[in-house]
Order: structure tokens, then sequence, then C-alpha cells
């Protein structure tokens, strides 16, 4: 009896232990910051470019003044303006001021991303607007979260002022991303485009990392496994080809249009490096599926012809591909690229030639918010992958 209770407790500490969050392990580990340093600091191509476009960014100026609202629209309602371009613009500058402050050690920049993480953490206490509401959740959570994943080692950020926020993530944000997924705000679970479940799951997933809390981390993951909508990786990517020896994956908007089609791919892409920064590998899962994806999206943005088929939902039938937008500039492909080429020596052949296009058209590196335009497209992803993500 002695021995059986020994090795139920053994049992119980290792399943703890196989728990316990990384820290910093959301888009980026101590690994990767040690990596960004050395290349900075020895001026190293194409990293100092990237580096050099984050430095001259607005956003990460330390004299930049947060605008936080007590209430963020996205979306009409009828009565009130949409505001959350106030939102997006303080997290692209938290996370470049985080970043700057961590790579170069100068603490005047996390100063000012902790002004602007506790102005919006002691203000914010709803988001709201149309069903748009549901996009400012999943993308702004996960974004959010990620700033503030850097920022916690730093001093001068106190611990009541990371609960405080902790709070505010799970509060405004993960009631949000958590009844989204549930309810789907009760139209058929096929309604919502992939994006809009992706963007949830990213900010679930990054918001159980910052406030430790497993149950949301696992819930999803469980959904990007098996959720019953279309984030569900088996919907997201739904039909596969073998293309010159190559697997491509049709996504589920591609017969919408490339923006969002690349976009789908930029939150994939993000919540698969959160996930394998703790531990768990959905860039592998179902044999890479994600990759197929990605290089059937950019291999189109790239200007070359893919199969594809005719996709039906609830709500639409789309019999050919989108060229809509195509060749859409978004700063997402250097951390696929890396993952899948530079990691595990897998053939990432057109995912490269996009991220290849989008550093040539942003200045020899991916920029970050602000970089791309004044619209909320521009924002959509953190961006400056050459510098954090770039293995060789």
């Amino acid at each position: 009896m002695m021995f059986m209770n020994r090795v139920f407790l053994l049992l119980i500490l290792l399943h703890c232990h196989a728990l316990a969050f990384v820290h910093p392990g959301m888009l980026h580990t101590e690994v990767d910051f040690t990596r960004m340093r050395a290349k900075v600091a020895a001026s190293a191509s194409p990293w100092i470019t990237s580096w050099n476009i984050l430095t001259s960014n607005s956003h990460a100026s330390a004299s930049y003044t947060p605008r936080p609202a007590a209430i963020i629209y996205r979306g009409s309602d009828g009565v009130h303006a949409e505001n959350y371009a106030q939102l997006y613009n303080d997290i692209a500058a938290a996370y470049a001021l985080a970043l700057r402050w961590k790579i170069s050690g100068n603490t005047t920049f996390a100063n000012t991303a902790v002004t602007i993480l506790n102005a919006w953490s002691s203000t914010l206490t709803s988001i709201q607007g149309s069903t748009d509401l549901d996009l400012a959740a999943g993308i702004y959570g996960y974004q959010f979260a990620n700033a503030a994943e850097i920022i916690r080692s730093f001093s001068g950020w106190t611990k009541n002022d990371q609960t405080a926020f902790g709070t505010m993530l799970h509060d405004v944000f993960f009631s949000i991303n958590h009844d989204f997924l549930v309810r789907h705000n009760n139209a058929a679970t096929d309604h919502y485009w992939a994006n809009w479940d992706l963007c949830n799951m990213a900010s679930m997933l990054a918001i159980g990392i910052f406030t430790d809390n497993v149950t949301m981390y696992e819930e999803a993951i469980t959904y990007f496994k098996s959720g019953v909508g279309n984030g569900n990786i088996d919907k997201f990517i739904w039909t596969n080809y073998i293309v010159d020896g190559q697997v491509l994956g049709q996504g589920q908007e591609a017969g919408r249009d490339q923006g969002h089609a690349t976009l789908g791919f930029a939150l994939a892409g993000a919540l698969a490096q959160m996930a394998y920064n703790q531990g768990n590998d959905l860039f592998a899962y179902q044999n890479n599926k994600i990759l197929s994806g990605s290089e059937y999206c950019a291999k189109y943005n790239a200007g070359f012809d893919v199969p594809y088929s005719s996709y039906a939902n609830s709500d639409v039938t789309q019999a050919v591909i989108s060229n809509s937008s195509r060749g859409t500039v978004r700063p997402e492909w250097e951390l696929l690229y890396a993952h899948y080429r530079d990691l595990k020596d897998l053939n990432a052949t057109y995912t490269g030639m996009m991220r290849d296009i989008v550093n040539n058209a942003s200045g020899g590196g991916e920029g970050g918010g602000g970089n791309y335009g004044p619209n909320s497209g521009g924002y959509d992803q953190l961006g400056y992958g050459t510098l954090t993500f770039r293995l060789t």
C-alpha cells in the first residue's frame, strides 16, 4: 500500500510538472531573446534591418502616450462611434516597447510599456459594438497578453499590477473568447469564418499562459483539434492535394479573398508558436497540416496556380478561388518559415517566397503595427518576425 501511495504521489507530481507554464513562453522564449540580442549586437543582417524598422516606428518611442477607454467599440451598434483603433495602437506600442527593452536593456522603454498596460487594466471594462467585438476580443486579447508576457519579468511592473492586468484579460477578453467558441452568437457552427475561431483560440491560449490557467489553455488546444467551428484544423484546412510531390492544403477562406486567407495563417502560426513554446507541437499535428495550408496560401499569393475545390457552408458556395487582394502583404511568414524550414528542415518553398516578398516590400525585414497602414488590417499581426523568429 505504501508503494502504491508513493507511485500515486509521483504521478500527481509528474502531472503537475507537465502542466507548469514556461515564462516567457508565448511567441518568444528567453532563448529567443538571447538570440535577438546577439544578432542586434553584431549588427547581423537581416535581423538588424528589422530592429531598425522597430526602433524607427513611433509606437516604439519612450514618449508614447496611451489612450485607454472604459469601453471599446468595434463594429457599429447604431449608437456609439468605433474607437478600437485606440486599443490596437496601444497594443502595438506595448509590444514594440517590450521588445525594445528586452533586447536593449534600456528600462525607459519598459517603463512606458508598463504605463500602457496599467492604463488599460485600470480603465477597460468591456468590448462592445456589433458581432465584430468577437474579432476585437480575439486579435487584441492574444496580442495584449504577448506584450504583457515579455514585460512580466521587468522589476518595475509590480505583482499587484500584473494581477490586475491578468484580471482584465480574463474578465474582458477571455469571457468573450469562451462565449464565442461555445455559442458562435447562436449562429450555425459553420457560419463564422475560420479567422473568428482562430483569433479567439489564440487569445484564450495566451491568456491561459499569462494567468497560469491550465484549464483555459487546454480548452484552446482541444478546440484546435476537435472544435465544432471552422477553427478546428480539419475545417480550417479542409482538403489536401499532392502537387509535384508536395502536400498543399486548401484553406477555408481561399474562395473568400486573400486578405482573409492570409490572416488565417498569421493566426494559426501565432497559435502554434505559443503552444510549441509550452511543449505542445501543433505545427506537427496531423503530418504538419498547418504547413500544407501555408504552402497552398503562399503559393497562390506568390503568383502561382493552385488546385481548388468548390467550398460551401450554411451561407455561401464558392466555386472558384478568389483573386481579391491576391499578394496581400502581411508580416506573418517569417514565423512559419523559421519553424518548418530552419528548425525542422521541411519543404516550405512558397512560404519562403512570401516571406521574401513581404520583406522586400517592407524595407528588408518585417515591420510591425504602424508599418502597414493606419487601418486595423495593418495591426492584425504583431510583426517584426525577421528580428524575432528568423533563425538562420
